[in-house]
């Protein structure tokens, strides 16, 4: 990647006189990822992609629906087992492929994966509503546009204690380079946290090594600018943890992940700031939203309709 087009050139000339390859030009369709130049950008959709899965799960008419979750129910492992487990698997891998530019459906199918060693007839219940869900969002898709600016800023939220089954907290974050989101990640706690405050900042330690590794990609491809990368966390205990070392002997639970944070804290490689719940985006990655808000957020996301030029 670069600016530079002779110095590009330069290096495929190069490579060309050693191995055989060959210049596709610009990309369109790679492994499933189709790219659609958008209004100034591109957007990468698996519309097709999308396609055959509803085929594989025999819901190609079935009827769209605004959420991929519901908010009033919780699958717990105590319904009847689903009779073809094999189905359940393959359909839920497929859908964790398209993650991959639908940010949207991280937190269902992290959901769903919770419970492929022995799904149930409530757990295929909520697959069938993912696919819904997919059904009516087919043109949807992650939209890039070109930065003038490579500041890194994230935003950390866990649902603290949210699974009914082990009482395990889920986690996500999102990290953005300028506008553009690059990383995103729902994802249950390995362990119970015994507080909120102890929840989100088991999520800061997991986006702070995430940023962490995005900060070094940069600075080998000499686009980093030099900023301290901003958190953004809701809960005002992991913030002030972050910053004030007098809270350490109330935290010897969580004493790792103090460390980990506060080493890049006081290097001035993180900043953790405060953000309000109405702001904070990485909360479609930690439970099921209303229509309203669920919507709103995934915008925010960047997840975009293609509306091809008349």
């Amino acid at each position: 990647m670069g600016n530079n087009s002779e110095l590009i050139e330069s290096l495929l000339r190069q490579m060309s006189s050693t191995f055989k390859i060959r210049d596709l030009g610009r990309p369109s369709f790679f492994l499933g990822i189709e790219v659609l130049a958008y209004n100034s950008g591109l957007l990468l959709s698996q519309k097709r992609y999308m396609l055959d899965i509803l085929a594989r799960a025999g819901m190609t008419d079935c009827k769209a629906l605004a959420t991929p979750a519901t908010v009033s129910t919780t699958a717990v492992p105590s319904a009847e087992p689903f009779d073809n487990p094999t189905q359940y698997r393959r359909i839920v891998g497929a859908l964790q492929y398209l993650t991959i530019t639908r940010p949207d459906l991280s937190y269902s199918d992290n959901r769903l994966c919770q419970f492929m060693h022995s799904p149930t007839e409530e757990h295929w219940g909520l697959l069938k509503r993912v696919c819904r869900y997919a059904k009516g969002t087919l043109d949807l898709g992650l939209h890039l546009t070109p930065s003038t600016r490579f500041d890194i800023h994230a935003y950390s939220d866990s649902d603290w204690a949210g699974c009914p089954v082990d009482r395990k907290s889920t986690s996500g974050y999102a990290v953005f380079i300028g506008n553009n989101l690059i990383s995103w990640v729902s994802r249950k706690q390995r362990t119970v946290a015994c507080s909120s405050t102890e929840a989100e900042y088991k999520g800061l330690a997991d986006v702070a090594a995430e940023v962490t590794w995005l900060v070094s990609l940069l600075n080998e491809l000499r686009l980093h600018s030099g900023q301290p990368a901003t958190l953004w966390c809701d809960n005002l205990g992991a913030t002030y943890l972050a910053a004030n070392p007098v809270f350490h002997a109330r935290t010897k639970h969580v004493e790792i992940d103090y460390h980990f944070v506060r080493d890049k804290v006081a290097s001035g490689d993180l900043v953790v700031n405060f953000v309000s719940t109405q702001e904070q985006l990485a909360d479609i990655f930690t439970k099921p939203l209303p229509v309203r808000r669920f919507q709103a957020l995934r915008s925010k996301l960047n997840v975009a309709a293609y509306q091809p030029c008349a």
